[in-house]
């Protein structure tokens, strides 16, 4: 997944993402209510989608997993394969008094992934690396669909956007040695290369959210 040669073809792959997008224009920013609400997305290696996610401020943790097959293929060999039905993706846990679950979209389309590309994000191919949005109520639900149509009617993006809303069924921890990858491995090429610059998008494009 993260050979030198998929490095190249990644600086080489259109990026639609770029842009900072619209925010969700029937959401209010937070709720009044403080605790503890969990959002699962998947956008390509989980490695950057991570990394984005822990500088948001209002998140609590963000755990890299595997969602959307069974527990006995949630291991990474297997889902490498592209066969388990497993997309690569991050658990979480936000605090809706400081951030809404549209502001956390709003991030995960502007900067963290490519929604308009299939089965794929960057340098790494495969259904493993497709854009999913786990809802877990209907207000997630509708929320979603309704942000998608929003950005799709207002031609945001250049190419349609692929992003699938699915229900959110389970989670399953990657693992360890995945968790908190980047800061951990800040000099590897492919990660210097496709998910530092997200770090520097997050900070340039919502100022506001972002924490060190």
């Amino acid at each position: 997944m993260k050979r030198l040669l998929s490095v190249v073809a990644g600086l080489l792959a259109v990026d639609t993402a770029r842009a900072q997008i619209p925010a969700y224009a029937a959401a209010p920013r937070v709720t009044l209510a403080k605790g503890e609400q969990v959002a699962v997305l998947a956008g390509g290696c989980f490695w950057g989608v991570d990394a984005v996610f822990k500088h948001v401020k209002g998140v609590k943790s963000v755990v890299s997993g595997y969602s959307g097959g069974g527990s006995a293929t949630a291991r990474y060999e297997i889902v490498s394969t592209g066969a388990t039905g497993h997309a690569e993706s991050v658990k979480i846990t936000y605090d809706p008094s400081q951030i809404s679950y549209s502001e956390l979209l709003r991030v995960f389309f502007s900067v963290a992934h490519d929604p308009t590309q299939l089965n794929r994000q960057g340098p790494d191919v495969g259904s493993q690396y497709r854009s999913v949005i786990f809802y877990s109520n209907e207000t997630e639900k509708q929320t979603t669909q309704a942000y998608i149509a929003q950005l799709s009617n207002a031609g945001v993006f250049s190419r349609p956007i692929v992003t699938q809303v699915v229900p959110f069924v389970q989670f399953y921890a990657a693992e360890d040695y995945h968790q908190n990858y980047l800061a951990n491995h800040t000099d590897q090429p492919y990660i210097a290369f496709n998910d530092l610059p997200k770090l520097k998008r997050l900070q340039q494009q919502f100022p506001t959210l972002y924490r060190e």
